[in-house]
């Protein structure tokens, strides 16, 4: 590892498919890091950086951190053994296939004392960050309820996001995840009862244990005090749109709202209700997709360490496990 500037980390790419791409793309844009070494299996080329051979390779380099862009599978074995090396990393989720490998992850960010953060993006949403602010100001009064939809009328364009040995499940673990996040984050993280889960695959419902990959899901996520958070969640739907984002917060006093607008998958507004008025909190521009690596790679400049707040990851993980049937 080497000694970063306070701009300037260094930084080794595993994976630059699509997503990949944009967070260092993002970075580059920021001034926030030097992309030093990438490993890409798939071959893709970076201009001014070396291209490695192998994980090995990458992580023999003189770097400062390590962003992960790889099939999910792949995330959790390879976060450890760069962590295990010293090197702080940027994940993009999901962090791992289980909580409990996930819950191996953060410990190992633990031990080696360096920071680990995954790409739940949407908490970087101007629209979310309004939302937050009016939940933990309490002017919602008590929440009781919160609706989080995430329809894409597109299926992942990769072949193993449909091997769910590789996935680790559909859609549910692709894009429910960022609802079960956005939902805890904004709550505050409040301690899970249960969850009930109907998954799908072809229209039909899918059998306990059945190994396929879901490609429309429906859950409920029981909280403490009583309050339940409603997800939904798809590959492929008829949805009119590209698609359908959206997460209603419901109180006693009030509600909040963020929703895409006309089926974007990147323009977003923010909205207070209060019976039948709406008030505009937040709207487009909004330069939100690579916040969360900006932020991260701010950190590892400014010498950041292990953050606890890596435990959230942790418990989104055992949400998913729940909407999977997979009761801890």
């Amino acid at each position: 590892m080497t000694a970063a500037t306070a701009t300037k980390p260094r930084l080794g790419f595993l994976g630059v498919g699509w997503i990949g791409r944009m967070r260092l793309d993002a970075l580059a844009r920021a001034g926030a890091a030097e992309v030093a070494a990438v490993f890409d299996p798939a071959g893709a080329d970076v201009p001014g950086a070396t291209a490695v051979g192998s994980l090995d390779e990458l992580l023999e380099s003189e770097l400062d951190g390590v962003v992960i862009a790889t099939p999910s599978a792949l995330h959790a074995e390879q976060a450890i053994e760069a962590l295990d090396r010293g090197l702080p990393v940027f994940c993009q989720k999901p962090l791992a296939l289980t909580a409990v490998e996930t819950r191996e992850v953060v410990e190992a960010a633990r031990r080696a004392d360096r920071l680990l953060r995954v790409d739940f993006c949407y908490r970087e949403l101007d629209a979310a960050r309004r939302l937050k602010e009016i939940v933990d100001a309490g002017a919602l009064g008590r929440v009781f309820a919160a609706d989080l939809v995430f329809h894409n009328a597109y299926g992942p364009d990769k072949s193993w996001f449909y091997d769910v040995a590789q996935a680790g499940g559909g859609c549910v673990i692709d894009l429910g995840i960022h609802l079960v996040d956005l939902a805890l984050w904004l709550l505050g993280f409040p301690r899970v009862e249960g969850a009930s889960s109907r998954l799908f695959s072809g229209g039909r419902p899918l059998e306990a244990g059945e190994r396929v990959g879901e490609e429309y899901a429906l859950a409920d996520v029981r909280l403490d005090g009583g309050a339940v958070v409603r997800l939904a969640c798809s590959w492929r739907a008829h949805a009119g749109r590209d698609c359908e984002i959206g997460a209603t917060f419901y109180g006693t006093d009030g509600a909040v709202s963020l929703r895409n607008l006309d089926g974007s998958f990147y323009d977003f507004v923010g909205e207070s209700l209060m019976g039948t008025t709406t008030e505009l909190l937040s709207s487009p521009p909004d330069e939100w997709g690579g916040r969360a690596a900006v932020a991260w790679a701010t950190g590892v400049a400014a010498g950041g360490r292990f953050d606890p707040r890596a435990e959230q990851y942790v418990r989104v993980a055992e949400v998913i496990d729940r909407i999977y049937g997979r009761e801890p």
